[in-house]
């Protein structure tokens, strides 16, 4: 399969590892996605934002396998998303924190390390590795339930990411969470893209999206505007993204800006 590459914002080539083409996905009468095109480039933070009920999570799910698209054509690291072998590449932080109260930190990380088909060895070399990071070493034999939010919300993450993966999808990490710890996940997330691996992210709070390397503005399924967040508000005459959005919002038929 040929290498598909795309212009970044330095004015440079990128490596696709997503590339999505004209996606839909309804439920009932509701258009979840609406021909969505996306592409997201090797070693960036892309984040989607939007309103509740824009597509975020759905766009997400159907990328996972976890739901079945009406329509499109999607590639993710290079392969078809029907049948992709590259599942074992991909980690996922849902909104839902999905652990294992019952478990200790250990125990919920050993766990996902099976689904990943990781060997015990590579395991134990792994495991502090992760806990370090999301600065939870000292924790990693305290049950679950015994945490707080936050931590567990940490937990959560060095569960995502306890292989390796080249890309991470995370759904709106940050939502209730306090601004200290939202302002160390951020940092987290600045480390795990220098270390190289891509990041997709959704998100509502448009305050914190200026962290990320590019977003896509999401309304009604489909993508109204993509590019840097500094660009995007150059573009749209705006001094923050809640009113970029807006404006955007507003131009029937607008088919974004690419800054």
């Amino acid at each position: 399969m040929p290498i598909e590459y795309i212009s970044t914002k330095t004015g440079g080539l990128g490596l696709k590892v997503l590339d999505i083409k004209g996606l839909k996905k309804s439920f009932g009468e509701v258009k979840a996605l609406d021909g969505l095109d996306l592409e997201v480039i090797k070693g960036e933070i892309f984040g989607l934002l939007g309103p509740n009920g824009s597509g975020k999570t759905t766009t997400i799910k159907v990328l996972l396998g976890l739901l079945r698209p009406d329509g499109g054509e999607v590639q993710v690291l290079g392969h078809p998303l029907k049948g992709c072998p590259c599942l074992s590449r991909i980690g996922y932080m849902p909104q839902e924190t999905a652990l294992y109260e019952d478990l200790t930190v250990r125990e919920n990380l050993k766990l996902f390390s099976g689904i990943y088909g990781m060997k015990n060895s590579e395991f134990l070399e792994r495991e502090e590795e992760v806990l370090t990071f999301v600065n939870l070493l000292d924790r990693r034999d305290f049950t679950l339930g015994d945490l707080s939010g936050g931590q567990r919300h940490r937990v959560s993450l060095a569960a995502s990411m306890i292989h390796s993966p080249e890309l991470l999808f995370l759904d709106e990490p940050t939502v209730g969470v306090d601004p200290p710890l939202r302002a160390r996940f951020w940092k987290t997330f600045r480390g795990l893209r220098e270390s190289g691996m891509t990041i997709l992210m959704t998100t509502h709070y448009m305050d914190e999206a200026k962290n990320c390397d590019r977003i896509g503005l999401m309304r009604q399924g489909r993508l109204i505007a993509t590019g840097s967040p500094v660009k995007i508000m150059r573009e749209t005459g705006t001094d923050n993204l809640e009113d970029a959005f807006l404006s955007l919002a507003v131009v029937k038929g607008s088919e974004g800006v690419n800054a």
